[in-house]
């Protein structure tokens, strides 16, 4: 995979995102035969089109890329990133002068673009063009973010028989390590022992034994505690989930490999925090000693609660971790997880629902959000479906009956264990079904962007 920038030293020719109503004034400022050339390849600004500019020598002189209008816009982003494997190989400098583009976003777009995951595969990827950072954007952070967007996306693809709860807990410790902090890991029947009771009721029955994940890096500053659900495959337990719904059920540890992500973006560009991470990495799986519908569980801060559906498991494990993060003070706590089909159903799978205790925190990421296109939609903490979470029997329900409101449901239930504590959930896909500009089918982050660029917003950085 390709996510950085080309040396700014190596030769390079022009390379011009243009609008499609700003087609006549790209192409007037180009040479004769350019032009020429360009209007007899039917070029019209269209999204994503490309045509390459000959040179004298018989070489690429450049090329035109369309960026469309404005409902193009509207429809699709990395515009630029979706063209970059139909360009000659080459190296090339951006020219956005015909097109309201923002550079950052549109080198970013490219960087991602480079992204392939290949570790089960023998063929060589096939070269791609090179761009040399445009000017004025910040480089070094685009190829962080990129980075760390690879980070999340290998994760995220690779299947459970590579990315058991060892191996999650094993790209933790060697992501802490790179940036020269310990990992601690709590594992197996330890975990009852240090009172981590629902991940361990929730691990126990599959071959690898359940983790608690933690890693801490940074002296000083406001503390952010990063929670991400590592269900590393979710079988549903004996709430057994039909063959089709078990299919993508690897990438069940998204929130896991978006928290780590966004760690490593954090801890990359040095930002002034106490950065805290937490992840209960765990198989849901079917065993004789498997937790079972009816159960009573204690949670690590005495809540009981009753298990009505084993597949609602990703909110049992984030409770624990939860209880642990407010047990000493932060200044704002965030969970990331693969944590409800019904979150899907209410967005699809591009847009990232989020809950947030704060209204200035969500308009402090919407607005984020939209500088680094990285969608995120608020959904509300709704308190007049809290009785839907109380069984009677239990303090809690993990699965309240009915269907109505499931995410909402599950944000509730996740906002009981951190108590008064500033907090924001995330209930994300982390899934590409189909390819689209510079992000190819598979595992995909969602979030982390627009919480790094809020940071400064949401923390007073």
């Amino acid at each position: 995979m390709t996510c950085t920038f080309a040396p700014a030293s190596e030769p390079a020719v022009p390379l011009y995102l243009v609008a499609s109503d700003r087609v006549g004034a790209a192409l007037e400022a180009l040479p004769d035969a350019a032009r020429d050339w360009a209007g007899n390849a039917g070029f019209t600004g269209a999204a994503g089109q490309v045509v390459a500019l000959p040179g004298a020598d018989g070489g690429v002189a450049g090329a035109l890329v369309g960026f469309g209008g404005a409902q193009d816009l509207a429809r699709q982003r990395f515009v630029l990133g979706g063209a970059r494997s139909t360009l000659p190989v080459g190296t090339y400098t951006l020219d956005t002068t015909h097109a309201d583009a923002d550079p950052s976003v549109e080198a970013l777009g490219w960087l991602l673009a480079g992204y392939g995951f290949r570790r089960y595969r023998a063929s060589d990827a096939a070269e791609l063009a090179q761009m040399v950072a445009p000017d004025g954007v910040d480089a070094a952070e685009l190829e962080t973010l990129a980075a760390s967007e690879c980070l999340t996306r290998d994760l995220v693809n690779t299947p459970a028989a590579d990315m058991g709860p060892p191996d999650l807990a094993a790209a933790a410790e060697e992501l802490a390590q790179a940036f020269g902090v310990s990992c601690t890991v709590i594992e197996g029947d330890d975990l009852l022992a240090q009172n981590f009771p629902m991940i361990h009721a929730v691990g126990r029955a599959a071959a690898h034994a359940p983790r608690l994940i933690e890693f801490r890096w940074g002296s000083a500053g406001p503390q952010l505690t990063l929670v991400g659900k590592g269900v590393c495959f979710d079988t549903g337990g004996l709430n057994l989930k039909p063959g089709n719904s078990m299919a993508l059920m690897k990438k069940d540890m998204g929130g896991a490999a978006n928290v780590l992500g966004l760690a490593r973006t954090i801890m990359a560009m040095n930002l002034p925090v106490r950065l805290r991470v937490l992840v209960p990495a765990v198989e849901n799986s079917v065993s004789g000693s498997s937790f079972r519908p009816g159960d009573i569980l204690t949670a690590r801060n005495g809540m009981t609660v009753e298990v009505n559906n084993t597949d609602a498991e990703g909110r049992l494990v984030l409770a624990d971790a939860l209880a642990l993060a407010v047990e000493e003070p932060t200044d704002l706590i965030v969970s990331m997880a693969t944590l409800t089909g019904a979150a899907r159903v209410a967005l699809g799978p591009d847009l990232a629902p989020f809950y947030a205790t704060e209204d200035g925190d969500a308009d402090a990421l919407h607005a984020a959000a939209r500088k680094v296109a990285d969608p995120v939609w608020r959904m509300p903490f709704w308190d007049p479906y809290e009785p839907m979470i109380e069984p009677g029997i239990a303090d809690l329900d993990n699965a309240p009956a009915g269907g109505f409101a499931g995410s909402i449901t599950a944000a509730l239930f996740l906002r009981r264990f951190v108590g008064d504590a500033r907090y924001m959930h995330f209930d994300i896909y982390s899934w590409q079904p189909k390819p689209a500009p510079a992000r190819p089918k598979g595992g995909v982050g969602q979030g982390p962007r627009a919480l790094y660029a809020a940071l400064p917003r949401l923390l007073g950085l």
